[in-house]
C-alpha cells in the first residue's frame, strides 16, 4: 500500500509539473511575434511567409547576379520591411520605397526624387525591376557599387536622400543600427531570421538585396511571343507586322558605307540592351549627355542602366522619364 501511495503522489506531482509546462508553452506560443502582429497584422505571418525564393521565371532567362546571397523567404521578408520603413531615414520621412515606387516598376515619375529635408537625388531614380537578372553586376548609374549588396545601404548614408551621412552634424549609419535595434518588431524579425537581435550593416545589405532581387516581371507581350518562338529573330505570332519590323530594327546591327553613312541593316539597340533580359551590357558607355542633373559637360564613362522592361505601365503611360537625367520623356 505504501508503494501505491508513493506512486499516486509521484504521478500527481508529475501531472502538475507537465500541466504547468504545457500551459507555459501554450502561452508562449500564443504571445510570440506580438510586436510583428501589432505592427503588420496579417500582412506578415512568420509561420507562413510569402514566396520570394521560388518564383517561376521563363526558361530563356539565364542571367542571374545573385551569387552566394541566395534568396530566402525569411530574409526577403525582413528586407521588404526595411525597404518600406521610413524610420531608416534621419527624420522618419523617406524610405527606399519613396523613390522606388512599385506602380512605376519601382522607379519614380519625378525627375529627381525627394529626400530628407527637401534634399534631391543627383540622378533620376533607377527602376529596380529585374535587377537580379542584370548582365551588369555593378549598381548605380555610375557603377560606383560593385554589388547590389553594397548598393542597398548607400542611399541610407547619402546626405540628401535618407540622411545618415555622418556629415554636417548628422549621425552616421551606426546611429541607424542602434535605432533599428531599439524597435520591438525589428527585435522579433531579426531574432526570427538570424536567431538573435543584433543589427549590422551587413545584415541590412543581405536582406534588402534579397528583397530587391525578388522583384521580377515576365508577363509582357514580348514574353508571350518569346515563349512561342525558338529565338528572338523569328517573327512573334502575337506581334503585328509593324511590331515585328520594330523588333528586327532593335535586334539587327546597322550597315555603313566607307564614309560611315548608314546604308542598311537595323539600329543595333541590342548591342547594349540584349534580349531577353534587356539589361545593359557591362562594356556599354554613356552616350555623351551630362553625368548628373544640372551638371555641365559630357559623361563618356561606363554607365549602368536598368532593364528596358516595364518602361510603360499598365495604363499605357511611361513609368517615369528615361535616362539618368530624365532627359527623355517618352
Amino acid at each position: 500500500m505504501k508503494h501505491v501511495s508513493k506512486f499516486l503522489v509521484f504521478s500527481a506531482v508529475l501531472a502538475l509539473v507537465l500541466n504547468g509546462y504545457s500551459c507555459k508553452k501554450s502561452s508562449s506560443d500564443t504571445n510570440s511575434y506580438t510586436a510583428i502582429k501589432e505592427k503588420f497584422g496579417t500582412r506578415i505571418d512568420p509561420t507562413n511567409l510569402a514566396n520570394y525564393a521560388n518564383q517561376s521565371k521563363p526558361a530563356y532567362i539565364t542571367k542571374d547576379n545573385t551569387g552566394s546571397n541566395r534568396i530566402t523567404n525569411a530574409k526577403a521578408t525582413l528586407g521588404r520591411v526595411l525597404f518600406y520603413d521610413k524610420q531608416l531615414s534621419i527624420n522618419n520621412t523617406v524610405s527606399c520605397g519613396s523613390c522606388h515606387i512599385q506602380k512605376f516598376a519601382f522607379g519614380d515619375t519625378a525627375l529627381a526624387s525627394l529626400g530628407v529635408e527637401n534634399g534631391r537625388t543627383a540622378r533620376h531614380s533607377m527602376r529596380l525591376i529585374n535587377a537580379r537578372f542584370s548582365n551588369e553586376e555593378k549598381f548605380f548609374w555610375d557603377e560606383r557599387a560593385n554589388t547590389l549588396e553594397e548598393q542597398t545601404t548607400k542611399p541610407i548614408q547619402d546626405h540628401a536622400e535618407m540622411g545618415f551621412s555622418g556629415q554636417n552634424g548628422r549621425p552616421g549609419i551606426s546611429a541607424l543600427l542602434a535605432k533599428i535595434q531599439g524597435i520591438n518588431y525589428y527585435n522579433e524579425l531579426f531574432k526570427f531570421v538570424y536567431g538573435n537581435t543584433t543589427v549590422t550593416e551587413a545584415r541590412l545589405q543581405e536582406c534588402l538585396s534579397q528583397f530587391v532581387r525578388s522583384i521580377q516581371s515576365f508577363d509582357s507581350r514580348y514574353d508571350i511571343g518569346r515563349a512561342q518562338a525558338p529565338q528572338d529573330q523569328q517573327p512573334f505570332t502575337n506581334f503585328s507586322q509593324q511590331e515585328n519590323v520594330g523588333k528586327n530594327l532593335f535586334l539587327t546591327l546597322p550597315q555603313f558605307d566607307p564614309q560611315g553613312v548608314r546604308v542598311g541593316g537595323g539600329l543595333g539597340c541590342a548591342g547594349c540592351h540584349a534580349p531577353p533580359e534587356f539589361s545593359i551590357d557591362p562594356n556599354s558607355g554613356n552616350n555623351g549627355i551630362v553625368g548628373v542633373l544640372n551638371g555641365t559637360g559630357i559623361d563618356i564613362n561606363n554607365t549602368k542602366a536598368p532593364t528596358l522592361r516595364d518602361l510603360v505601365g499598365i495604363t499605357g503611360n511611361p513609368n517615369g522619364p528615361l535616362m539618368h537625367t530624365g532627359a527623355i520623356k517618352t
